[in-house]
């Protein structure tokens, strides 16, 4: 039956719609027959389709539960006593069930589909003979027996779980490279997340590139700075972009550089006269670490010792986002010595000088989520905390010589706890393996005491699995790269080390050590020794004049060259010219004060000088007090004879 729609047109032309009908109308298709559907065989069509899909289906279902059985008689088998009889009963036994299985599922579904199904017969393994599956229409070579191949997936099934019984197989430490920073000790690491570039700090104040693709086996950085000037490097971290570094110093004000060592943003320094810490714009006293937030871009954190956990925008330079205030349990202020990001941001956490571990949500800055007041021993700077890759686990480092291991959603203990790793910085950093079944850390050694050592621990038992030994110094800072698989080390004597393993890690160091070290070409080492000034070239060099008499006879008849140098002016000064001790009054009497006129004669008869000629002639004051001034009578002097003779006796007597 078929069924017209409702724009079907009928009409006496059988030649067809009429054109200019269809130009008044405005469309071209006005007046064509409406197409026509055959319902039943639409129904039909869907009808087939159905009964073809939940055919396959339930063939996928069956060969599932087959193998499913498969596995369970093996297993069963594997329990038992093996023997060879045994095996084969089994073997024999699982062949002839599935041979059933697959007769009498092929007989249910032919018997099913030859009621149901409209259509082209189907293939003769469908039909009733039960087939073998060695005699199906296979593209390529056969695969192998069936108990073979189990015994194979056996095989590999035991290899995996070899392999992950032993994670220690998985530390790429067949290979390594040294990197020289310097002299002083390497305390500060980052490598960017691609794995392209690393940054070393240490405590010469120098912050170093190293670029693996661009290196060759000498192993030079490319770049050398100074950015906090003349304070230590604490702290280097890449941002979750590769795009800037966080550098942390003993300074107060953090810094934000780009990936060539630019300066993006300084944090501003905060009031120190201000007792509310929350109420200063940045930090007053000396930072310990730093670290990006790993989902959200431009923010990052920092702690203090003005006892603060400051979290900063890189747009926002001038005041802090948000401000955290580790306390006691008495609610005094404590200092918190490192702090760190959970792997998905939402939480805060930080150790403090007490020996606590506090964790905050990011967006409550007031009270600890978590708080665990005795976690390492009090007075002790706990240099290092850690979250691992689930966000489950925390690790903390603490200068009480212990590695603990705490459990993020039952912080009222800690899961484990290892002893006799010494540490004697105040940064000795632990991390996580990429595949968070192991813990690394550093161990510090005194100068000439030994060496000091990579020391690895298993997550799951917290036994110590593996060590390796670095060098004769300490090892301050570790680091392992997820998509690298190479382990980055710090250590005490300005040395850098990368370990990898050519088969199982990925570009890095494995870049640079094939690079053969670039020869100095010959004229280089010529030109080395000699230095050669600009105004020694021809091209720079004045031109000589080549007679000297004709530029005399020149300066000559010049009137300023030729001009003669004038005396200095003897007196008063004349000619607009001042004298040398000028012309007035003040200026003469100035320079006469100024002369040395020491008189050594006795005031007395200098006076005394000219009292004759006074008297005889009287000027000044004399005929004034002529009437009223008494007669003036002197002393006489007498002579140091008559004195002795004068003396007393009881003077003589005492002398």
């Amino acid at each position: 039956m078929e069924r017209s729609g409702p724009s079907e047109v009928t009409g006496s032309d059988a030649s067809g719609p009429d054109p200019e009908l269809a130009v008044t109308m405005g469309f071209t298709g006005f007046g064509k027959k409406a197409r026509t559907f055959d319902l039943e065989a639409m129904f039909e069509q869907t009808r087939r389709t159905a009964v073809e899909r939940s055919r396959k289906t339930l063939e996928a279902r069956e060969k599932e539960e087959e193998m499913n059985r498969e596995k369970e008689l093996r297993r069963q088998s594997e329990d038992i006593e093996p023997t060879p009889s045994g095996s084969n009963m089994a073997r024999d036994c699982s062949k002839s069930l599935s041979r059933d299985t697959s007769s009498s599922e092929s007989e249910d579904t032919s018997d099913s589909s030859s009621d149901e199904l409209i259509g082209p017969p189907l293939p003769p393994k469908m039909v009733g003979e039960p087939v073998n599956l060695m005699e199906e229409d296979i593209l390529g070579p056969l695969p192998p027996p069936l108990y073979e191949e189990g015994e194979d997936d056996d095989d590999d099934e035991g290899e995996d779980e070899g392999e992950e019984e032993n994670p220690v197989q998985k530390i790429p430490d067949s290979h390594e490279i040294t990197l020289k920073h310097g002299t002083k000790t390497v305390s500060a690491l980052g490598l960017d997340p691609s794995g392209a570039r690393l940054v070393t700090g240490g405590y010469d104040y120098d912050v170093k590139f190293w670029d693996f693709a661009g290196m060759d086996a000498s192993f030079k950085a490319f770049r050398s700075l100074q950015p906090c000037e003349c304070h230590q490097i604490k702290s280097l971290q890449y941002s979750n972009t590769g795009d800037m570094i966080l550098v942390v110093s003993g300074s107060s004000q953090a810094k934000v550089i780009d990936r060539d060592g630019f300066e993006v943003m300084e944090c501003i320094k905060g009031d120190q006269y201000i007792v509310d810490m929350a109420n200063t714009k940045g930090h007053t006293a000396m930072l310990h670490t730093g670290s990006w937030h790993p989902k959200i871009k431009g923010e990052f954190m920092t702690c203090s010792n003005d006892a603060t956990v400051r979290i900063w925008e890189v747009e926002n330079p001038r005041k802090q986002k948000s401000v955290f205030k580790p306390r006691t349990m008495q609610g005094k202020k404590v200092i918190p010595t490192t702090c760190t990001y959970s792997r998905d941001g939402n939480l805060i956490a930080a150790a403090c000088q007490n020996g606590s571990i506090q964790i905050w949500d990011r967006n409550l800055t007031v009270h600890p989520k978590f708080h665990y007041k005795q976690a390492h021993d009090p007075g002790t700077d706990t240099s290092c905390v850690a979250f691992s890759y689930d966000g489950n686990v925390l690790a903390s480092r603490g200068g009480d010589d212990t590695l603990k291991l705490w459990d993020v959603r039952q912080f009222n203990k800690p899961l484990f706890s290892a002893l006799g790793l010494p540490t004697m910085f105040p940064m000795t950093d632990c991390c996580f393996s990429p595949d968070d079944k192991l813990i690394v850390t550093g161990t510090s050694v005194q100068r000439g005491c030994g060496s000091g050592k990579l020391v690895f621990f298993e997550r799951r038992t917290f036994q110590r699995v593996y060590e390796i030994d670095i060098t004769d110094a300490s090892v301050v800072r570790c680091l392992w790269h997820p998509k690298l698989n190479q382990i980055m080390v710090g250590t005490g004597n300005g040395l850098a080390k990368v370990y990898y393993d050519p088969n199982k890690s990925q570009r890095g160091a494995k870049l640079c050590v094939v690079k053969t070290q670039r020869k100095a070409k010959q004229a280089e080492t010529l030109t080395q020794d000699y230095i050669i000034t600009p105004h020694a070239l021809p091209m720079f060099r004045e031109p000589r004049q080549r007679s000297t008499r004709k530029q005399l006879e020149k300066d000559r008849l010049d009137p300023l060259k030729s001009h003669k140098p004038e005396p200095p002016v003897a007196g008063p000064g004349r000619g607009g010219r001042v004298g040398t001790h000028g012309g007035t009054l003040s200026s003469y009497i100035v320079k006469n004060i100024a002369l040395d006129k020491t008189d050594d004669s006795n005031p007395r008869e200098a006076i005394l000088r000219h009292a004759k000629a006074a008297e005889d002639n009287p000027y000044w004051v004399s005929p004034a007090y002529s009437k009223t001034q008494p007669k003036t009578m002197f002393a006489q002097v007498e002579s140091d004879d008559e004195e002795a003779k004068n003396e007393p006796e009881w003077k003589k007597r005492k002398i």
